[in-house]
């Protein structure tokens, strides 16, 4: 037979809240220790503890019972929102997030998450809205919906190195904008040398479910060739509910989408990848990256390595796509993953010394490639080759030139000798080449050998034989150096060109200084020429050749 209700005695001093919640308790309603007015159960709502009885097999979730007049103890609208985060109460629908045993059933509102995400609102009050109180989220890891639920319940930001890349992808994913700043932020702030590879590559774990976050890392990638599918939020973002539909590009399948389109973040990576290249190359997460990204790297002018460093690199990342093609390690192989990548690699700007212990035995590059190189280095004039010459300049900003001369004339001769002109600076720059004159008879090739010396020391700091080839102009043409040679102030330079080929312009009226200022910053590079006594061609401050000098500051 039911249980009479049991009588309460009415004390002093007893409130209507205490006595319905000595009420609730007398029922058998308890809500256990630590639980009363402004807290919940601190047992997690997705794991509920197993009802009692006997039996093996799993129980029924039993919901903690409410609290009563939890109202009372939130004193801002946040705070009771806060209160409804991840709670059972009031909730009116449920996500089961993740798959496997990582998987986690989580509670919301519907309203709260309308309110917070076009794609939530689209989801629950749009043309094809779901009346399902279960939704299931395969691709979407359990951590990061919770963040992204605590950020649209509370505003508050839950993020670290290990979950910021997918929480990213989630807030990108429901177009929460805020949220998605927030993480950018934080990819700022740690952005490394071993990390920005990983982070450039900009491709979710769901594409294939693989997970290549390290702990402590602030980083996801997918290996080349991942079969898998993904979604992702539209570009635009005006019609979450057609993104919902699968009209646009919100839809599964597209293994090939970039999901962190983020351009102030990638030019970020890019940044750091120049100025630390060696350490980005040798980190773990280099051999990970697509061949969309290595190839962008490689094109870049301003990496701050030797190229036969980026060519042993290269085949690093080579070995590694065969083994995700499953592909023998063979040259022919290798050959095939790189692809138009192995265009990328500069191999004129190596030493013949290098190119023949490595590139030319590595069995990668054909024969023909190889005897085309080997002209390259060894023959003047040198044929033409089909890989890239221009150097690699690892420094930032902006490109600067100075010209000494204030008028051009015509016919200077050469007979082997170099000529040279003695310079400093007042700060520290980083030379890059030279601008020389072409031929007064028209469109010719020169081959030349330029050179900065340490006058002091007679120290040659950098140099390059070389060609180039003149259109008949008074202009000058450019030479450069294949790597920057770092200029110290108040320190004597010369400047060195040996040409071989036939009278070209020279100039006149030169200038014993010469002030380049900055236009953005104002800043002022003063070069001060003077005779370089000895063998100079005829060279000197007044006129001659080596007119022009490149640089950055």
């Amino acid at each position: 037979p039911p249980r009479a209700a049991p009588r309460l005695r009415l004390l002093p001093g007893l409130s209507c809240a205490k006595m319905a919640e000595a009420a609730e308790t007398a029922a058998g309603g308890s809500p256990g220790p630590g639980v009363g007015p402004g807290r919940v159960d601190p047992r997690p709502v997705s794991e509920p503890p197993a009802a009692a009885g006997p039996g093996p097999g799993p129980r029924a979730a039993v919901p903690p019972p409410p609290v009563y007049n939890w109202q009372a103890a939130q004193r801002s609208v946040r705070e009771r929102f806060s209160f409804m985060f991840n709670n059972e109460l009031l909730s009116d629908v449920h996500f089961a997030v993740g798959k496997g045993r990582q998987a986690r059933r989580l509670p919301a509102h519907r309203f709260v998450l309308a309110v917070g995400s076009a794609v939530f609102d689209a989801m629950f009050n749009g043309g094809m809205a779901t009346s399902s109180a279960e939704i299931e989220l395969p691709d979407v890891e359990p951590a990061a919906f919770l963040a992204l639920l605590k950020f649209l319940y509370s505003d508050e930001v839950q993020i670290g190195p290990e979950t910021v890349m997918t929480t990213l992808y989630t807030a990108k994913k429901y177009a929460v904008p805020a949220l998605e700043a927030h993480c950018v932020e934080f990819l700022k702030k740690n952005l490394r040398a071993d990390n920005a590879f990983m982070l450039l590559t900009q491709r979710h774990r769901a594409v294939c479910g693989n997970t290549f976050i390290r702990p402590g890392e602030a980083v996801v990638g997918q290996p080349s060739g991942c079969q898998g599918s993904v979604s992702v939020w539209p570009r635009n973002r005006e019609d979450p509910e057609k993104a919902l539909n699968g009209d646009e590009e919100f839809k599964e399948g597209d293994q090939e989408a970039r999901l962190f389109d983020e351009p102030q973040l990638a030019s970020l990576c890019l940044e750091n990848i120049d100025k630390n290249t060696s350490d980005a190359i040798s980190a773990e997460g280099f051999t990970d990256i697509d061949l969309d990204t290595l190839m962008a790297v490689l094109e870049r002018d301003t990496l701050g390595i030797r190229e036969i460093r980026l060519f042993n690199a290269v085949v690093r990342w080579a070995d590694a796509e065969c083994q995700r093609q499953q592909l023998q390690l063979t040259p022919e192989n290798k050959r095939k993953v790189l692809g138009k990548a192995l265009s990328l690699i500069r191999f004129p700007l190596m030493t013949i010394e290098e190119f023949a212990a490595g590139p030319a035995q590595s069995g990668i590059l054909t024969d023909r490639e190889v005897v085309s190189l080997f002209l390259h280095f060894t023959v003047n004039p040198k044929p033409r080759v089909e890989f890239i010459d221009r150097p690699r300049c690892c420094l930032r900003g902006k490109e600067c030139s100075i010209n000494r001369f204030q008028q051009v004339e015509s016919r200077w001769g050469y007979s082997g000798t170099s000529d040279r002109i003695r310079f400093t600076v007042n700060r520290r720059i980083f030379v890059v080449g030279f601008g020389l004159y072409g031929s007064i008879h028209g469109p010719t090739d020169y081959q030349v050998n330029i050179q900065i010396i340490h006058t002091d020391s007679n120290t040659i700091l950098g140099q390059n034989d070389t060609g180039f080839s003149c259109d008949g102009s008074s202009n000058t043409f450019r030479v450069m150096f294949k790597e920057p040679v770092e200029i110290l102030p108040n320190v004597n330079y010369t400047a060195c060109a040996t040409l071989k080929g036939p009278d070209s312009h020279y100039g006149t009226k030169g200038l014993r200084k010469v002030i380049h200022e900055s236009p953005t910053t104002g800043t002022k590079t003063v070069f001060t020429f003077c005779y370089a006594a000895g063998n100079n061609n005829g060279t000197s401050v007044e006129d001659g050749q080596v007119p022009e000098i490149i640089f950055y500051t």
